[in-house]
């Protein structure tokens, strides 16, 4: 799309209308939108195509609609957090991630749906593939966006599995880069440890390149560091020098993933063949999932306090039980759960001086039946605790006729590995189907 844009075969304009038909076509059923901005990304189309027409220098997304989760601050439009407590609020200023996606001369096409505050109660999104199913959350609109082809990128966040799960759920590559490479200013903060933005694509290249977009170092955001910026594009067309070696890893909680996962985690291992070992992680994981609920708990009383205190009637049952959780945590215990993400990433550097990623399961299995709830995030925890680079690649079906998506995780820092390692994977399961 960059390219036909670039060289005159197509036009921006063009393809927001093509965006918009294909909204007016499915939204009613999917329901991925809290805010579609028609008129608004008509302009910046026709801005974008006269920027064009007069040799202007074009961003690597020129020309490209973008769907933002409803947490990230937009200065045209509102942002409500997913909350009735935040309704009509509307920024001053673009999130930083925003900011970002304009100077890459993306076309801001509205905010999509998300879960109360980002946490478990769940929007009105449904499942493109089956609505009577759950797209997962939080980041639920913009998985849902992509996979019904409404829109081909989209920004999310996960602070326990809100992109790799909704990305599994919905059939579409969700790639979580390693804590402290996207600016979080002007996103609705959970846990200022735990938070990352991330984001859904069509295909692995493009998850690639909207990523690389975002990854501009901003000193007011604490986690992150100056860096070089990595060549995600690139890599995630590049073939390894040599096959990688991957781990396969279950993970404490292997007893979760339904038959049809482990079934096809089976079949996966076996067309890898040489290419793949199981990998026991070390006892010191078991506690992950704890540590995490710690961490998250606790930031969530403390970074949900006004909300709690003023609108306490107005919030689920369950995040109201979460925060109240959180308010009874001790400072000792909240340490220790802080400093366990550091001590278990120096335990993977270990790990991964044998391996280049490790292959896990993404969710338990296909998109639970109901809206009542988001799934299970509990392949997520570990990764998203201690910070490493994930990605979730669309290549399974379960019984059911729902996707089921693998996870690739790498060493944190080592984002670009990831996603040639992922296309490495790719092309040897298609060229074993």
């Amino acid at each position: 799309m960059v390219r036909r844009i670039r060289e005159g075969e197509i036009t921006a304009a063009e393809v927001v209308e093509a965006c918009l038909a294909r909204i007016d076509a499915d939204e009613e059923r999917v329901q991925a939108w809290e805010v579609i901005a028609r008129d608004h990304a008509r302009k910046q189309a026709e801005i974008a195509d006269r920027a064009r027409k007069r040799g202007a220098p074009l961003g690597s997304l020129h020309g490209v609609p973008v769907g933002i989760k409803d947490i990230f601050d937009t200065f045209d439009m509102p942002t409500q957090n997913g909350t009735p407590l935040h309704k009509d609020r509307q920024p001053r200023k673009d999130a930083a991630a925003v900011e970002r996606l304009r100077e890459a001369g993306a076309i801001i096409l509205g905010k999509t749906v998300t879960t109360e505050l980002a946490v478990y109660h769940p929007g009105k999104t449904r499942n493109p593939h089956n609505p009577a199913h759950t797209p997962g959350g939080s980041s639920s609109g913009s998985a849902a966006a992509v996979a019904a082809g409404m829109v081909p990128l989209a920004l999310g966040t996960q602070t326990n599995g809100s992109v790799i799960r909704p990305a599994s759920f919905c059939g579409v590559f969700g790639y979580k880069p390693s804590f402290g490479s996207i600016s979080r200013r002007g996103c609705l903060m959970q846990s200022p440890s735990l938070d990352h933005p991330g984001v859904f694509a069509g295909t692995l290249e493009d998850a690639a390149l909207m990523a690389e977009s975002l990854m501009a170092y901003d000193a007011e955001d604490g986690a992150m560091r100056m860096r070089a910026r990595p060549a995600l594009r690139q890599a995630a067309v590049d073939t390894p020098p040599v096959p990688p070696m991957l781990a396969f890893c279950k993970t404490p909680v292997w007893d979760q993933a339904d038959a049809d996962t482990q079934a096809a985690f089976a079949e996966l291992v076996e067309v890898l063949g040489d290419d793949v070992n199981e990998l026991e992680l070390p006892q010191s994981f078991n506690s992950v999932h704890e540590m995490h609920r710690v961490v998250m708990e606790s930031d969530l009383a403390r970074n949900f306090a006004r909300e709690y205190e003023r609108g306490r009637d107005q919030l689920s049952a369950k995040l109201v039980e979460m925060i109240e959780r959180g308010q009874q945590e001790r400072a000792v215990d909240y340490a220790r759960a802080i400093d366990g993400a550091r001590i278990l990433n120096n335990v993977a550097d270990g790990i991964f001086s044998d391996f280049d990623a490790i292959v896990t399961p993404a969710t338990p299995g296909e998109a639970p039946h109901g809206l009542d709830a988001t799934g299970n995030p509990t392949f997520c925890t570990i990764w998203t605790y201690t910070g490493m680079p994930a990605v979730s690649i669309p290549l399974f079906t379960g019984s059911n006729g729902l996707p089921i998506g693998v996870q690739l995780v790498a060493a944190h820092g080592d984002d670009a590995r990831l996603m040639r390692t992922a296309n490495w994977l790719i092309g040897k399961v298609n060229g074993a189907a």
